[in-house]
């Protein structure tokens, strides 16, 4: 189910011309700076989109629930989940990443069923 709503938003946005424009210039914006060269920059855009892609379609790890930023190569996972078994699996998803370096985990774990 996670698959098709991802899907379904990827192809929603993908008709949105105006707005892609309108990003790019704002992604032009952020790339002037940026003291990262602008392969590195992309390299780290396509290893988060790979990593959230991954999160999307695992059963255990909720992609609306964890933040990705990559740095040259080094990943950051940060948010909160509901087990350790969630944080790992985060953990070791985006290590399973082709051109991750290492991975920051500062994902936290809440116990949600305590506030009821």
């Amino acid at each position: 189910m996670r698959i098709l709503i991802v899907v379904a938003g990827f192809l929603v946005l993908s008709g949105c011309t105006a707005l892609m424009v309108g990003g790019a210039a704002v992604g032009g914006y952020q790339l002037g700076k940026d003291e990262r060269p602008a392969g590195v920059v992309a390299s780290d855009s396509a290893i988060t989109t790979k990593i959230k892609g991954k999160y999307a379609a695992d059963s255990v790890v909720s992609v609306f629930s964890i933040g990705v930023r990559t740095y040259e190569g080094t990943v950051t996972l940060t948010g909160t989940v509901g087990s350790y078994i969630a944080r790992e699996q985060a953990e070791t998803l985006a290590k399973g990443t082709k051109g991750v370096k290492a991975v920051n985990n500062l994902i936290e774990v809440v116990d949600h069923s305590a506030s009821d």
